[in-house]
């Protein structure tokens, strides 16, 4: 078990109404979840066929979670945002949960035309398929874990994003995970975020969550929650100090889509396992504000005498990762701009490493 330092009171009332409440956070005992020798609450071990379901402090109140177990099995569907409700009515009711309403769209300024999940359905991630995935810690289906994939943009976005979560999607028993996939901001609560041992930021940018959310993210993390970021996750929350150290730094600028070398300093580590050391691949490499090798462990760098518009110099961390104080772990690859890449088997295979790492695994 993680032990958790704080919670929001919203628990302790069993509501979820208002989210953790802004940025103030308690600490409280007594709530219904699996607890520490000092009785603070914790997130349940779900390899552990002995946790009680009801050690949890989950209430299941129908929340804009878009369920896309088994999407690798998705029928193909036509371009474009077509609604949730036609994307759920285009498969298997078992396929998708859908919450009972549904926030998402131009309202929300995202973008996004009444969501995404037919997009996910509509890209084909066959090419390299979870057979193509090594396990690095025994059957990787003996104790699945959850996953929250969150794409919510604000920003940029990336065209990529459905067959990235696709992708991800796919990977579920490769990976020995269980994914949910959304957009929507609401299901940052804490109540929520402790059904997930990972968090995977997958392309996101802009401010895409308000305070409480932010909150109730901070309070997970301190629980030991993972959190996995890719390619556009550093061109996300500017404005919020805990993301960015969490994530190891932010982007701040590209040359155009080219090939380059990245040069793996880290074979070992478990996130690099079936990557290639020497990995010639085509995208876009980002720069960062910050160099963030004083506080990450860098995994792999770009060679920048291999491209052009570099912009960091010859220490040009683009894979890394890092351990907070609290024992919470933290993934980021910068890769991850092209279609493409999600088919490329030493990264989807470098995508489940990343993950299952980010999950103690």
């Amino acid at each position: 078990m993680v032990r958790i330092a704080q919670l929001c009171s919203a628990i302790l009332l069993g509501s979820m109404a208002g989210g953790c409440g802004g940025r103030d956070k308690q600490v409280v005992s007594g709530v219904d979840a699996a607890t520490g020798a000092d009785g603070v609450a914790a997130i349940p071990d779900r390899s552990d066929p002995s946790t009680p379901e009801s050690s949890t402090t989950v209430v299941d109140l129908g929340m804009s979670v878009t369920d896309l177990r088994g999407a690798e099995d998705l029928p193909t569907a036509g371009e474009g945002h077509a609604g949730l409700d036609e994307a759920l009515d285009s498969v298997d009711a078992a396929t998708f949960v859908p919450a009972e309403t549904d926030a998402r769209g131009e309202a929300d300024g995202t973008g996004i035309e009444g969501g995404f999940a037919q997009d996910v359905a509509s890209h084909d991630v066959a090419a390299a398929g979870p057979s193509d995935i090594v396990s690095t810690e025994g059957p990787a289906a003996s104790s699945p874990f959850r996953v929250l994939i969150f794409s919510r943009t604000a920003g940029f976005r990336h065209a990529s994003i459905p067959t990235a979560v696709a992708a991800l999607m796919s990977l579920q028993a490769a990976g020995g995970y269980q994914a949910e996939a959304t957009e929507d901001a609401s299901v940052f609560t804490l109540a929520n975020l402790m059904r997930f041992q990972v968090v995977v930021f997958a392309l996101t940018s802009g401010d895409i969550l308000d305070d409480a959310q932010q909150a109730a993210f901070e309070s997970w993390v301190a629980a030991g929650g993972g959190t996995v970021g890719i390619h556009s996750a550093s061109d996300t929350e500017y404005d919020w100090p805990f993301y960015g150290d969490l994530i190891g730094a932010y982007f701040k600028m590209h040359p155009e889509i080219q090939m380059a070398t990245v040069r793996v300093e880290a074979p070992d580590h478990p996130i690099m396992v079936g990557v290639p050391t020497t990995w010639a691949r085509r995208d876009e490499w980002y720069a960062f504000v910050t160099n963030p090798r004083p506080k990450v462990t860098v995994l792999a760098t770009v060679d920048e005498s291999t491209y052009s518009g570099g912009g960091m110099g010859p220490d040009h961390p683009i894979i890394w990762a890092r351990t907070t104080a609290g024992g919470a772990r933290s993934f980021y690859t910068a890769l991850g701009h092209t279609p493409e890449s999600y088919a490329e088997a030493p990264f989807r295979q470098h995508l489940v490493n990343g993950i299952r790492w980010a999950a103690g695994r």
